[in-house]
């Protein structure tokens, strides 16, 4: 079953189009890369979905229904959770208020299972409940922005660079907990600049250059095309 569903989706900056004109689907259970060079078209693509900005045409459907009438608030409602590049953390607000945020419009109940859970998936968060989040590393900055996601229970969750910047340790820890995520059924829509990475964990791909899908396919195969390998994966 799809999930989510972007048909013929466009965005426009002005004069500048963004976005042509790109279809992508995201199936119930999968890991979805979608790849692309600085500029391609990739966080656009995240932030039309999620309501933060408003295609100038085609659509967006979630679990069967329109999402471009709704607003940002009334999508994450959905289950429909982004993770944005750079974290976003309330820096002057505590790794529990922080939680507690993600988890807005919840029973009291249902946050606390939430809570439990993330704190399940990042237990170095537990050991900072208290502690201001503009004090943490990057890495656990990192950390609590998807817990925060996580507390609203999402049926897709969205992340955007979720390695950026982080040493490689913790780059291996990060994607140790998409793989977690991906065993207990949550649906993953991943944009990362550590495209071997991405192609490793997801089920398929798609590959932006300059507002279009250029490539998609199993993740497998993108290992193994060698114009996706020049332009992406180096020699390593």
């Amino acid at each position: 079953m799809s999930v989510l569903e972007l048909t013929d989706l466009r965005v426009t900056y002005g004069a500048i189009r963004a976005l042509h004109g790109i279809d992508l689907t995201v199936r119930e259970g999968e890991i979805v890369a979608l790849l692309g060079a600085n500029g391609a078209g990739k966080t656009t693509t995240l932030r039309a979905i999620s309501g933060l900005i408003a295609p100038a045409g085609g659509d967006v459907h979630f679990e069967g229904a329109s999402l471009r009438s709704l607003s940002a608030h009334a999508i994450a409602r959905r289950g429909l959770r982004h993770v944005p590049e750079g974290r976003r953390v309330f820096a002057r607000m505590s790794v529990r208020e922080n939680l507690d945020l993600g988890g807005y419009g919840r029973s009291r109940a249902q946050n606390a299972a939430g809570m439990e859970e993330a704190l399940a998936i990042f237990p170095r968060l537990r050991e900072r409940l208290d502690q201001v989040a503009g004090t943490l590393s990057g890495g656990e900055q990192q950390m609590l922005a998807i817990g925060r996601a996580l507390m609203g229970a999402p049926r897709l969750l969205m992340l955007d660079e979720p390695s950026l910047g982080l040493a490689p340790l913790l780059v291996q820890t990060i994607f140790g907990v998409i793989r977690t995520l991906h065993e207990r059924g949550t649906t993953i829509l991943l944009v990362e600049q550590n495209a071997r990475q991405a192609l490793r964990v997801a089920s398929r791909a798609y590959v932006l250059e300059n507002g279009r899908i250029a490539r998609h396919g199993p993740a497998s195969e993108l290992l193994d095309d060698e114009a996706v390998v020049a332009a992406y994966l180096g020699s390593a």
